[in-house]
């Protein structure tokens, strides 16, 4: 208690004596206070034609132009999980109300774009990309959903793509990684070898895709750099 009161009469004395730092005082103390926020980690992938990223981040948090996350086949079977949890939460059940066999069923390439509401999510819009169902799921299904992110996103005109897969998130757990981060990006790198074909042809006339960033949890970054890394490798020998 008396500790208390020396460090009151202290800080009074100094507001005192000096008023014009109160205001300096106050900014101070708050920046003590305050722990500054952590960045995440984020790998870049080596020699790919478009610029490659994976960063340890979940697709609730990104800010963003374009967040795309997939979902499963709308069943009782395929429960939200993670991070697509999170996102259906932060979005009061949104996510819940569509995924039903007469809305948005979740077939393979199906997609489904929302304007998340004012202090929800921090990307400006989310696009979905359906998987089909999660019973026969294979990584080779991943190579069409990366054609897709590709192609709609150079259709919404968003220079900087951000990409989650989200399958173990949508509960399947039985494939590794890097063999989902292999097909999704040999699919996206498919869809734009066509684009620059259509372009170089003067038969398409908008922004192109600058870079990805690529969304994996902390303990699947390197894992998934690794896929990317190996798609990269075999784009660039065709």
């Amino acid at each position: 208690m008396r500790n208390r009161l020396i460090v009151r009469m202290l800080l009074g004395a100094v507001l005192t004596l000096a008023p014009g730092l109160t205001g300096r005082f106050c900014a101070v103390a708050q920046t003590v206070g305050a722990m500054p926020a952590l960045k995440p980690t984020a790998l870049r992938v080596a020699n790919s034609p478009i610029p490659m990223f994976v960063l340890v981040q979940s697709p609730a948090e990104t800010r963003t132009e374009l967040q795309i996350i997939c979902l499963f086949r709308s069943e009782p079977s395929n429960p939200l999980h993670g991070s697509l949890l999170e996102m259906n939460e932060k979005l009061k059940g949104l996510l819940d109300q569509i995924r039903t066999s007469s809305l948005f069923r979740g077939d393979l390439g199906e997609t489904l774009l929302i304007g998340p509401p004012a202090g929800s999510l921090a990307a400006k819009r989310v696009l979905i990309i359906g998987l089909g169902d999660s019973e026969t799921f294979v990584p080779e299904r991943m190579e069409l959903v990366g054609a897709v992110a590709y192609r709609e996103a150079a259709r919404l005109g968003i220079a900087h793509l951000f990409f989650a897969p989200t399958v173990i998130d949508g509960g399947v757990r039985k494939y590794s990684t890097d063999q989902i981060s292999e097909q999704v990006v040999t699919g996206f790198l498919r869809a734009a070898r066509t684009e620059k074909i259509v372009r170089d042809a003067g038969a398409s006339h908008g922004p192109t895709i600058l870079d990805l960033t690529y969304l994996a949890g902390p303990q699947h970054a390197a894992e998934a750099q690794h896929g990317i890394e190996k798609a990269v490798a075999a784009d660039s020998a065709k």
